[in-house]
């Protein structure tokens, strides 16, 4: 029989905090202490002892009281205030890496990007630098007074739960043990695939500030595609990533949607990155080859060519396309989703493509005459993986207050 843990009253101040935290972050418009008690549930004894710590700490603020009535008491609206906590991402691509901060009420406080062709990138060299780069910057936010609740990175390849990079090999890399690295260790930090992270930005208040409705709701449940030079995805569940028994979950990219298909990087044939990923629709319309053919202007070459109505470049669009729409029909049948979000290069291309790809989803999933699939572009973020996992970052102050605020 399972021995189950006494709760004590830290225990309980912490979850309550947290449930606070989370609701304020959730919403789009400022509450009162009354307000927070009754969409909480806790006494408004223990909510003025909780909104009293979590402004000592500067967490949240005050704003001007406001007089509901000619009768009624003024109600004073709390919201986040900015300037206590962030929290750090990091991101590793094939065309760059850098950081950005993130504060708890949603605002960018530093960011740096350094584009760079890493295709067969040395790791040991590219960690060191980015070590390099974070210990200044964390001078930098502990001279500004700020807590850094946590550091997240997002990596184009297959990650284990504990931090094993098995593979990532438009990077080069397999069999990495990211715990040798200093800059893993100094920060303890959460690494994750890039598909995880950026299904993380979509979720408005997930660790920062909600500032508006979003495309979905904070507990929302959708697939996110993510299309670059690979094809991956994320399953997303009542707000949060499902990751599987192992960390595995998403490789949608690597589903094969034609077994005589062409070669996959990944060594197997017909995978819908084989067709849809970005270098395989340059390469397969002779635009470009090898590392040539993963750059932006190649890419944009290729779309021009598109149209123009090249007859080649058109032919490998459609069977793009196609490949697309297996998957996804297969993928909603397996998990009961209606809401997909497209990240990357095929979240711009024209809104009839996309309504097309909908419409042919719709037509081909098995449940067609009860679900409403959805195709939504992702929201407006440049690099949403990296804002993912700096919100990644932030989540662990919002699940564990007191192990900051003391």
């Amino acid at each position: 029989m399972a021995v189950l843990k006494r709760i004590n009253q830290d225990d309980l101040r912490n979850h309550n905090l947290s449930v606070v935290l989370d609701t304020m972050l959730r919403s789009t418009s400022a509450f009162s202490r009354a307000d927070l008690a009754k969409e909480t549930g806790l006494t408004k004894a223990t909510m003025s002892l909780l909104i009293s710590m979590l402004l000592s700490h500067r967490i949240v603020k005050e704003g001007a009281p406001l007089v509901q009535s000619v009768y009624g008491r003024p109600s004073t609206p709390l919201s986040i205030a900015g300037g206590s906590v962030c929290g750090i991402g990091i991101q590793i691509n094939t065309d760059g890496y850098g950081y950005v901060v993130l504060d708890l009420d949603g605002s960018v406080v530093a960011e740096r990007w350094i584009a760079r062709d890493l295709h067969d990138a040395d790791a040991d060299a590219l960690f060191n630098e980015l070590d390099a780069m974070l210990v200044e910057q964390e001078k930098t936010l502990r001279a500004q007074s700020y807590m850094i609740a946590g550091v997240g990175l997002a990596l184009p390849g297959l990650v284990t739960e504990d931090g094993h990079l098995l593979m990532a090999r438009n990077l080069g890399w397999e069999d990495l043990d990211l715990s040798r690295f200093d800059l893993i260790r100094r920060f303890d930090v959460v690494v994750a695939n890039e598909s995880n992270m950026a299904a993380v930005a979509q979720l408005p208040g997930y660790a920062t500030q909600r500032t508006d409705e979003g495309i979905v709701g904070p507990n929302g449940s959708f697939l996110y595609v993510s299309t670059d030079i690979g094809i991956g995805g994320a399953i997303v569940r009542g707000g949060r990533v499902v990751t599987g028994d192992h960390g595995y979950a998403g490789e949608i990219g690597h589903l094969s949607v034609q077994m005589d298909g062409p070669v996959c990087r990944c060594g197997r044939r017909g995978c819908v990155e084989a067709y849809a990923g970005r270098r395989s629709m340059v390469e397969a319309a002779g635009v470009a080859e090898g590392n040539a053919a993963a750059s932006q202007a190649a890419l944009d070459e290729f779309g021009r060519r598109v149209r123009e109505g090249d007859p080649v470049a058109m032919a490998v669009f459609a069977d793009a396309g196609h490949a697309m729409t297996s998957m996804l029909t297969s993928v909603i049948n397996l998990s009961d989703l209606d809401t997909v979000i497209i990240g990357g290069s095929w979240a711009r291309v024209p809104a009839d493509v996309l309504e097309r790809m909908a419409a042919r989803v719709q037509a081909r999933i098995l449940a067609r005459g009860t679900l409403n699939v959805r195709l939504l572009r992702a929201s407006g973020i440049s690099r949403p993986a990296l804002f993912g996992a700096a919100q990644t970052g932030l989540r662990n102050f919002i699940d564990d207050p007191l192990r900051y605020l003391g």
